[in-house]
């Protein structure tokens, strides 16, 4: 007799679940995904500069930043949790995901093992409500930005260098990236992982 696969989880099934784990999962096709965990003091820092640079600039404006223990769902029934988001949806204390996400970011591992980020950024565009979304170079100033259009067309930008700022009209901000990188230290020789794999020719034969 052929083991019958089990029933893919759905999301209320999941966070229920979730809630009782030590560890952060996503929801990916159903099934619980553990999140990589022990991340670098320089992926911590980031993460730190951004939600501080954003809890004060949104203050006020009814929307608000998320850490990592929040989550949005992308595509039916997949939960994913950016490093840093914010959500202008109508806050309930008791909610486990994001009312109505704007932004996402995904700060980038030091090795180039990590390239997930890259693997949910389609479906973060899938995302109606969001309007931004940051994949965050540790090793250098450096930044890539999708920003959806009026025409809902999403267009890539990359801000390098500390003395450069990320423009996110659809929240009204600009972020310094003087501030998002304060108190990180680059390596003398940076091994830069912020481009996409399919970039590279080499991967494309």
């Amino acid at each position: 007799m052929l083991d019958r696969k089990p029933e893919p989880m759905s999301v209320a099934a999941f966070f229920a679940w979730a809630e009782t784990q030590a560890e952060r999962y996503e929801l990916v096709g159903g099934v619980p995904v553990r999140m990589m965990a022990g991340a670098r003091n320089v992926h911590d820092d980031i993460v730190v500069n951004l939600l501080a640079l954003l809890r004060g600039a949104l203050r006020g404006s009814g929307c608000r930043p998320f850490t990592g223990d929040g989550s949005v769902e992308t595509l039916p029934g997949q939960i994913r949790r950016p490093d840093v988001g914010v959500d202008c949806g109508a806050r309930d204390p008791a909610a486990m995901q994001a009312a109505e996400p704007r932004l996402v970011v995904e700060v980038l591992s030091p090795t180039t093992r990590d390239f997930d980020a890259f693997a949910k950024l389609a479906e973060y565009k899938t995302v109606a409500s969001l309007t931004h979304i940051l994949l965050v170079e540790p090793n250098a100033a450096e930044i890539r930005l999708w920003s959806r259009g009026a025409d809902g067309a999403w267009a890539e930008a990359r801000v390098a260098g500390l003395d450069a700022a990320v423009a996110l009209p659809g929240l009204g901000l600009s972020l310094p990236l003087a501030e998002i990188y304060d108190g990180v230290s680059f390596p003398a020789r940076p091994r830069l992982v912020a481009h996409d794999p399919a970039d590279d020719p080499a991967a494309n034969g």
